[in-house]
């Protein structure tokens, strides 16, 4: 007979058929059942929580892996195309760009608009040593820009404390950084005020 046999309490039924009283269980055997269930119960959490936590940076680590540009694929003249597309979706967002289209219209269409494909040049920054770059916004998040320069380098550009500069068919837009740090997706449903102060 085995062990945990013999400690197994004698059912009711067993007990009064032979006339038998159970031994009455100890306050410190019913602590160190209790004790050894709940450790038993905290160590299976443990390992679900830490399982879980494995699972949710495999899945952030392929998500990045999703968003990022093999260095093959980061060439300038990859994205030129798109580039002609952001042209055309810019023309048909405003109605087509005449010399007679109010630029303050424009402006208030490009802040809601999406940047991919557009060729962005920072003319204004905290950091000097983000003036001048320009490229084509190939990636845009809630507080950066992705620009690919025409040397095919890959730069990150915050837009907090950046002003860029955006051409389409001769009309020159400023947009402040710090007005448009969310995805494109949020932007395109805000609205912005037409004056206010600006934080550079």
């Amino acid at each position: 007979m085995s062990e945990a046999a013999v400690n197994e309490p004698m059912p009711q039924e067993l007990a009064s058929l032979l006339d038998v009283k159970p031994p009455v269980q100890s306050k410190a055997d019913a602590f160190t059942r209790s004790f050894l269930k709940k450790s038993l119960q905290v160590g299976q959490k443990e390992k679900t929580q830490k399982q879980e936590g494995q699972r949710t940076q495999r899945q952030t680590e392929e998500r990045d892996e999703v968003f990022d540009i093999k260095p093959e694929h980061q060439r300038y003249e990859l994205f030129l195309p798109l580039h002609e597309l952001w042209k055309q979706y810019i023309i048909d967002l405003c109605n087509g760009l005449h010399p007679n289209t109010n630029p303050q219209v424009v402006q208030t269409k490009l802040l809601k608009a999406d940047f991919h494909g557009a060729i962005i040049k920072v003319v204004r920054s905290k950091c000097a040593s983000y003036v001048g770059l320009t490229g084509i916004l190939i990636q845009e998040f809630k507080h950066v820009f992705k620009i690919i320069n025409q040397k095919n380098e890959l730069k990150v550009i915050p837009k907090r404390h950046s002003v860029f500069e955006i051409e389409v068919n001769g009309f020159v837009s400023h947009i402040y950084g710090s007005r448009i740090e969310q995805r494109a997706s949020e932007r395109s449903a805000k609205k912005f005020k037409s004056k206010g102060a600006i934080d550079l």
